[in-house]
C-alpha cells in the first residue's frame, strides 16, 4: 500500500497487523475482549534525525509496545504512527 502521507523526522507511520475474531477453539472475541496489536507494518518513515539515521524502512514488519504511537485514519483505514525509539524490533 502506498500513501501520500510522510512522517517528518524519526516518526514511522505503521498498519497493525489484524487482531484475531476468533480462538482458535471458534469462539468469536467481542470488541471489547479484544487486545491491541504489537506488530505491524511500516508503510512510511521519516528520514530521520541528523545526528540518527532511520533503521528500519517502508515494508518492514516490526514489533512495538502496547501503549506506543497514537491511531490515526487515512483514507479510512486504521494506522499508528509512533516514534522509531518506541519500535522493539523488526522481524
Amino acid at each position: 500500500m502506498s500513501t501520500s502521507f510522510k512522517p517528518l523526522a524519526d516518526r514511522v507511520l505503521i498498519e497493525p497487523t489484524p487482531v484475531e475474531q476468533k480462538t482458535a477453539s471458534g469462539i468469536i472475541i467481542p470488541d471489547s475482549a479484544k487486545e491491541k496489536p504489537l506488530q505491524g507494518t511500516v508503510i512510511a518513515a521519516g528520514n530521520g534525525k541528523i545526528d540518527e539515521p532511520m533503521t528500519v524502512k517502508v515494508g518492514d514488519t516490526v514489533l512495538f509496545g502496547q501503549y506506543s504511537g497514537t491511531e490515526i485514519k487515512l483514507d479510512g483505514k486504521s494506522f499508528l504512527i509512533m516514534r522509531e525509539a518506541d519500535i522493539y524490533g523488526i522481524f
